[in-house]
Formats: C-alpha cells, sequence, structure tokens
C-alpha cells in the first residue's frame, strides 16, 4: 500500500509567510523540509518567491577561506 504524505490546506501565501519568518528567524532549508515535508528545492523556491534574503552557504560557523591559516 502506498502512503501518501497528507498536505496542509494552507494557501501558498501562508506558507510564503511562515517560511520566510522562520528562515529569517533562524531555521535552515534543511530543517524546514523536515517539518514540511516537502523537497529542498519547493522550499529553497518558496523563499525565494517570498523576497527571503538568503544566507551564505555553510552556516553561522562558517569561515571564510581567507580567514584560515
Amino acid at each position: 500500500m502506498k502512503r501518501t504524505v497528507q498536505r496542509s490546506k494552507k494557501t501558498r501565501d501562508e506558507w510564503l509567510y511562515e517560511l520566510r519568518n522562520a528562515y529569517e528567524g533562524g531555521a535552515s532549508i534543511r530543517s524546514l523540509v523536515a517539518t514540511t515535508g516537502r523537497s529542498y528545492g519547493s522550499i529553497h523556491s518558496m523563499l525565494v518567491a517570498a523576497g527571503t534574503t538568503m544566507r551564505s552557504r555553510g552556516g553561522p560557523n562558517h569561515t571564510s577561506r581567507s580567514a584560515r591559516v
């Protein structure tokens, strides 16, 4: 028997608002994937569509190459 992920009945605008607030509040795209059941690509696309300022890769402890000795 095939299991289907049940989608919420939220509107797209509600999803965009909630995802943007969570991401700008510090949530990672991967954590949003885990909590929503949607793909990484769809979450990323929705964040971009919501006008979210995306963080650079590597998370909060990422150091640039020039800072390494």
